[in-house]
């Protein structure tokens, strides 16, 4: 996947036509009322290709938490999907963008159900597939949601060609939720079909994925699920690549910063570079990340 290209223009005209302009919440943007089949993980393979149009395809995955808590995260990053799309462009970020969008809500609660993946995609596909998930609404409360499953899914079930040639893809989970600690193998089996020999810790998944992904999570400190414990335990997984945000509307800009970053870009630098308000939630957010440096002699290379 991952044909044709983004432009403001096409997003313009179908942020008006979708509805997504006039909408004041998440529920009159996402009205799926079921999971769409297409969108479910079971025995699936999602890839980031390579192509004439797209010689250096870029993958990144959005994991979207869409229990009852997270209206405003999603009625945010629908909204200004243009925002985060435009200056990933504008700001020449990454070569060949391809985005796929999670929606993660709670294995317990909806069981099979409880992930949903879009397609990799670079133009205005991104906010159709993203339009056609399911707010779930509701979570288990058991103190987390299936923010790994993402990380899972990522690992095990996409074919990115940046990744074959080297490339680390990309992965920005958002919730105001904590982590599980286990994931079992009967889990497993019925969101992906597959068949493992023993349950895993997530601390082992990140391990894994890390080796070809760069991960992120954001917790959000507005959401009402959130509290000092979910906010260690993102840092306890993933150390300064746990970002707490304090202003869902900047959730967007945040990530197109995360992503300048890996260029190598400096936080004070990308800080600058917003406006206002925007500047200063984006420093604070990524005041105390620390990404390694890449050279001419490291095994791993980033966008």
């Amino acid at each position: 996947m991952g044909g044709g290209s983004w432009k403001d223009s096409t997003w313009r005209s179908y942020k008006s036509s979708s509805g997504i302009s006039n909408a004041r919440s998440a529920h009159q943007i996402y009205t799926q009322k079921t999971v769409k089949n297409e969108y479910l993980p079971y025995n699936v393979v999602r890839e980031a290709c390579d192509s004439d149009e797209h010689p250096n395809s870029s993958p990144i995955i959005l994991g979207l938490d869409v229990t009852g808590s997270m209206g405003h995260l999603l009625h945010t990053m629908a909204d200004k999907l243009g925002v985060t799309m435009g200056e990933i462009y504008k700001r020449n970020v990454l070569p060949d963008p391809q985005i796929l969008c999670v929606a993660i809500d709670d294995f317990v609660s909806s069981d099979e159900e409880c992930i949903q993946v879009t397609q990799f995609e670079s133009d205005i596909r991104i906010a159709e597939q993203l339009k056609q998930l399911k707010f779930i609404q509701y979570g288990a409360g058991n103190g987390w949601e299936s923010y790994p499953l993402a990380w899972y899914f990522a690992a095990r079930h996409t074919k990115c060609d940046a990744i074959n040639k080297g490339r680390k893809g990309v992965i920005i989970t958002m919730g105001d939720d904590g982590f599980q600690s286990v994931i079992s193998r009967s889990e497993i089996k019925i969101v992906f079909g597959d068949t493992l020999e023993k349950d895993l810790t997530t601390a082992e998944l990140l391990s894994e994925v890390n080796r070809n992904w760069e991960v992120f999570h954001l917790t959000i400190a507005e959401g009402a699920s959130y509290s000092s414990r979910v906010e260690k335990s993102a840092q306890d997984l993933l150390g300064s690549h746990a970002i707490t945000v304090s202003d869902t509307d900047k959730i967007p800009e945040i990530i197109v910063s995360i992503l300048q970053t890996l260029r190598g870009d400096s936080v004070a630098g990308i800080a600058e570079s917003w406006d206002g308000s925007t500047a200063v939630v984006v420093k604070e957010a990524l005041s105390g990340l620390e990404i390694t440096p890449v050279n001419k002699d490291s095994e791993v290379v980033v966008f």
